[in-house]
């Protein structure tokens, strides 16, 4: 009987947060600048020059820490991790091993059976290192420091996940949490939320754990997925060869799918931590903690909750709209305009989705302003265009944030309801449809929603419904 296998998971999560500035210094923290152009004596490590903590980074890491249930270290402090790397300008980076800001904390997320706690070990300030860039024309590497001294918080979790399912559940659990309380837009693909996945597998039942390796490069939900199946094959062949899995970093390689080794795993002890004499302790007031706890902005469960009774929204289409923080605030600044929470839901969660599935887009991407989905709305609800044409106006509203009024206005869009033209029109398509009133007659209902499709199309989808159908069941006698 082959041997059952278990894999073992723990997160790092590097999330990087919405301030405006560097963590120690004043230098913008704006996404894309030219290389080199966001920097400082600090940010890029020169001599003599001194760090001052960003107040706004503590309010974040203390705002993401009371939501994930965590202890608060009242009095806690910087420390200096030593290494050499090219793109670290100090050959240390400011970090937080001994009393790191947050500890002993959960994050509750949805499994097959059930409700399941991942627990949280710490979550700590730290400051980004640069970046490099590696020329293959030029065969050299070049240094951006742009991105140096960038605020970071790293959630570490527990070895509590045992599946990419489970993984990639919590990561949108904590991904939508942060955008929720505005500490980060969290994007992978800009790098502003990172993850590391230290993997292990083990003999079900197995009172140790198996020895674990660290991946990084991982940034997308896809990559982490594939990286964390691959190494999971790759470990339990070594395994069944007889062989030993090595503790260290892989680097994951999305489009070969394969991980390859970069260093053997260093311990604490390797870095040679030390506090930072530059730095002195963070002191945080219980009157501080209370503030933060007070002006906690609502989270997904409550807006869903919340959403089903005062809106009347089923479970279903409450969780949609808050699955994506940007479209919940669509949603509710439309219902605030038009006071038709339900339409506004409505057109948000086809229009809107099959648009976004179609563009392959994030709902965040979206740019057309609330008042312009209300006045279709309303445009559609007092009858002045129907609802087909209201898609097509949708389209333009999603492309460009056109005006709708306007727009149906210079298009000539507006329903016809005219009785007059209306039943010039729709003699004109029975006289030219002789077959059709003949199956009618002979009691083929089918044949007038022919005869009602020809005029919706000969008036361009114009007319007003209603009255096709009852002047083409007059008519048809």
């Amino acid at each position: 009987m082959s041997k059952q296998y278990e894999t073992v998971i723990g997160l790092e999560v590097h999330v990087e947060l919405a301030t405006n500035t560097k963590i120690f210094c004043s230098c913008s923290t704006e996404f894309g600048g030219a290389p080199n152009t966001h920097t400082c004596p600090v940010c890029t490590g020169m001599p003599g020059s001194l760090p001052v903590l960003n107040k706004q980074v503590v309010e974040y890491a203390l705002t993401v820490g009371l939501a994930a249930n965590c202890e608060i270290n009242q009095s806690c402090k910087f420390d200096r991790k030593n290494y050499f790397y090219p793109d670290n300008p100090q050959n240390y980076q400011i970090s937080q091993l001994y009393l790191p800001i947050c500890h002993d904390g959960y994050v509750e997320i949805d499994v097959a059976s059930g409700k399941k706690k991942i627990r949280i070990h710490e979550i700590h300030m730290e400051e980004d290192a640069g970046k490099l860039i590696h020329d293959e024309w030029e065969d050299c590497s070049l240094v951006d420091f742009n991105r140096s001294g960038v605020p970071l918080i790293e959630i570490v979790s527990e070895p509590d996940m045992r599946s990419a399912e489970e993984v990639i559940t919590y990561l949108e659990k904590l991904r939508l949490m942060i955008q929720y309380l505005g500490a980060s837009d969290c994007k992978l693909q800009e790098g502003s939320m990172r993850a590391d996945v230290n993997l292990s597998v083990c003999e079900v039942g197995a009172e140790e754990f198996g020895t674990r390796t660290e991946m990084k490069n991982l940034n997308s939900f896809k990559a982490i997925a594939r990286a964390i199946e691959g190494e999971r094959k790759r470990q339990i062949e070594l395994i069944e060869e007889g062989k030993q899995i090595v503790q260290e970093t892989r680097r994951w390689d999305d489009n070969k799918e394969a991980s390859h080794a970069m260093r053997s795993k260093e311990d604490a002890k390797d870095y040679r931590y030390f506090p930072d004499p530059d730095l002195p302790p963070v002191e945080i007031s219980d009157e501080w903690i209370k503030r933060i706890r007070e002006n906690q902005p609502e989270l997904k469960t409550e807006k869903m909750t919340r959403y089903q009774q005062e809106y009347h929204l089923s479970a279903y289409d409450a969780d949609i709209i808050t699955g994506s923080k940007h479209m919940a605030d669509v949603f509710e600044a439309v219902t605030e305009i038009c006071k038709r929470p339900k339409e506004a839901a409505n057109w948000l969660m086809v229009e809107a989705m099959r648009l976004l599935k179609e563009h392959e887009m994030e709902p965040e991407k979206m740019t057309f302003s609330p008042e312009n989905l209300a006045k279709l709305i309303d445009l559609v609800d007092n009858g002045t265009i129907n609802r087909t044409v209201g898609k097509e106006v949708f389209e333009q509203i999603f492309a460009e944030d056109v005006d709708p009024e306007q727009y149906v206005e210079e298009k000539g869009l507006k329903v016809v309801s005219d009785e007059g033209e209306l039943r010039g029109v729709i003699e004109e398509i029975i006289a030219a449809n002789p077959q059709s009133v003949s199956d009618y007659h002979s009691g083929k209902e089918k044949a007038m929603g022919f005869l009602v499709g020809q005029t919706m199309r000969k008036m361009k989808g114009k007319a007003d419904p209603g009255a096709v159908n009852r002047i083409v069941k007059e008519l048809l006698g």
